[in-house]
């Protein structure tokens, strides 16, 4: 039996000049459908992850593709049974993922995409430098066998990475992935603007990769993190047994949470010890208000993911 709930990941680079008087409309499209999460849209495209009934993520996807811009917009679905979001919004940005690289435009430059059923042959070559582009909490829940992790906290942190570890005239072929495409595509653009000549990106990233590729073939190893309350996803893009830490907002394990350093909502083994007192005291709080929010029966928003889930 089908799970109820769509949760569908979507992007494209493409020149939005009226980026601003798309928010409304777009805005009023997700709610009259009941569709929950947050979309990104700035002057270089639309980004966002959403989840809604089949009809509502149709309806969604149909909207969107009446704009000619936005015919052949990138999406990936996987489901669930209960809603892993809280909100709606619909948000203005300078950067639909933010690199923080002026003159980055894939629009304009971008390297070459790989089909899933490609990326094994690609990455199984050992010329080719494999580069995970993601953050490294998402590194340390899963990984393409032999990626490199550049160990970054943010993205904006992957240009000062490349410059200080790669050399063009070394590295020959490099091949990139992120979650679900955007980010490796921003990513292969920039490298080809610094002299990098084979630059490649798995097109539709890990989630389409897992989507495509059957688990006996692949070279995944662990679990995909992912932008909403499921925290990760597995082969199969069931949701995973990780949960996150609304403290640090770490993924967290079984193992993390059987520590005697874990309190729901208030601490992990990953901050027990060196989160200051304030976000501690404002931890408490925000879980003191999830208990009563439960007690009522009522949605109860975990807060502000600081690491911008939209980059």
């Amino acid at each position: 039996m089908t799970r109820p709930i769509v949760v569908a990941a979507l992007y494209k680079f493409v020149s939005l000049p009226d980026y601003v008087a798309l928010r409304q409309p777009l805005l009023e499209t997700l709610e009259a459908n009941g569709i929950k999460g947050t979309l990104l849209l700035a002057e270089e495209g639309i980004n966002g992850t959403v989840s809604g009934t089949r009809e509502a993520i149709d309806a969604l996807l149909a909207w969107l593709r009446q704009d000619p811009r936005l015919a052949d917009v990138d999406h990936k679905e996987s489901y669930c049974d209960e809603q892993p979001f809280y909100r709606t919004k619909v948000k203005l940005k300078k950067e639909i993922v933010t690199l923080g690289v002026p003159g980055v435009d894939p629009n304009r430059r971008v390297g070459t995409y790989v089909e899933p059923k490609d990326w094994n042959a690609l990455i199984s070559d050992p010329e080719v430098l494999l580069i995970d582009t993601r953050n490294d909490y998402e590194v340390a829940i899963g990984t393409f066998e032999g990626a490199v992790d550049p160990k970054t906290t943010s993205f904006r942190e992957f240009p000062a990475y490349v410059k200080a570890h790669y050399d063009p005239a070394r590295h020959k072929k490099v091949a990139m992935f992120c979650t679900g495409g955007i980010r490796c595509e921003k990513a292969s653009s920039y490298m080809l603007g610094e002299g990098f000549e084979a630059v490649y990106h798995l097109k539709g990233g890990i989630l389409k990769y897992l989507e495509e590729v059957p688990q006996d073939e692949s070279k995944w190893q662990g679990d995909c993190f992912v932008f909403d309350n499921r925290v990760t996803v597995r082969h199969d893009l069931s949701e995973g047994d990780y949960d996150q830490c609304h403290a640090c907002r770490n993924p967290i394990s079984v193992e993390d949470r059987a520590s005697d350093h874990y309190a729901p909502g208030i601490s992990c083994p990953h901050c027990w010890d060196s989160l200051p007192e304030k976000t501690r005291a404002s931890a408490r709080e925000r879980q003191k208000q999830i208990e009563l929010a439960r007690q009522r029966n009522q949605p109860h928003p975990i807060g502000r993911d600081p690491r911008h889930a939209g980059d």
